[in-house]
């Protein structure tokens, strides 16, 4: 599936929960980061920069549903954990371009009039796309647009009673070995342009986003039938 044709389904979904309490849209700025066969685990150093977009729907008072897109660079270079890697010196980076559905569970009842209360935690977690492009060349072919699971968690402050901010970390777990344009090779040989066949490799965003709340305004009750 092309992003393009996702994004369409991504607003016909959300589109579909339009007569919830809430709708509420947002965006935010932070970072996209990788791991993989260049850089085994996380590392700030290779932070890039990275936007977001969402529409979201309150389902209910802890249970919210979004739909959300989020771009920019994916890139890093080798940590190399022996000799062949030193040798490798690889290095990528590419523009990432992700749509995703997503679940959110929020831990306090933060809603609740009667108990006023600005903030509370969260965990999230969906289904997503996500298109790559900016390689010179391809060891293999493969599909630029590939699935990711994303998942995390983040912590939400009420501003005023229409808006909030949110920090937000997650990873996209990923079934793909080429965000860095490496994968396996001949096993039978020891060579340095070789990654690991065994993993995948994964991507995470890590940001700050504001949030608008639009209230939907019940029509009256007819007092005569």
């Amino acid at each position: 599936m092309r992003p393009a044709a996702f994004v369409l389904l991504l607003l016909v979904l959300s589109g579909g929960f339009a007569s919830a309490q809430r709708s509420e849209v947002g965006f935010g700025l932070g970072t996209f980061n990788y791991t993989g066969d260049l850089v085994r685990t996380y590392h700030l150093a290779y932070s890039t920069p990275a936007g977001t977009a969402f529409y979201r729907n309150n389902l209910s008072k802890v249970v919210s549903f979004r739909a959300s897109v989020t771009a920019g660079t994916l890139a890093a270079r080798e940590l190399p954990l022996d000799a062949a890697a030193v040798q490798r010196n690889a290095s990528f980076s590419i523009s990432l371009f992700e749509a995703a559905l997503a679940f959110e569970y929020h831990f306090l009842d933060w809603r609740d009039s009667k108990r006023p209360m600005r903030y509370t935690p969260y965990l999230f977690a969906g289904f997503g796309l996500f298109g790559i492009s900016g390689y010179q060349n391809k060891p293999e072919a493969y599909s630029n647009v590939q699935a990711a699971i994303p998942f995390g968690g983040g912590f939400k402050y009420i501003l005023n009673p229409k808006m909030y901010i949110a920090f937000e970390t997650g990873i996209r777990k990923t079934f793909f070995d080429y965000l860095d344009n490496i994968s396996d090779g001949d096993v039978t040989r020891k060579n340095f342009g070789y990654g690991n066949p065994n993993d995948f490799d994964n991507y995470f965003f890590v940001g700050l986003t504001l949030t608008r709340t639009f209230y939907d305004i019940p029509c009256p009750a007819n007092p005569y039938r």
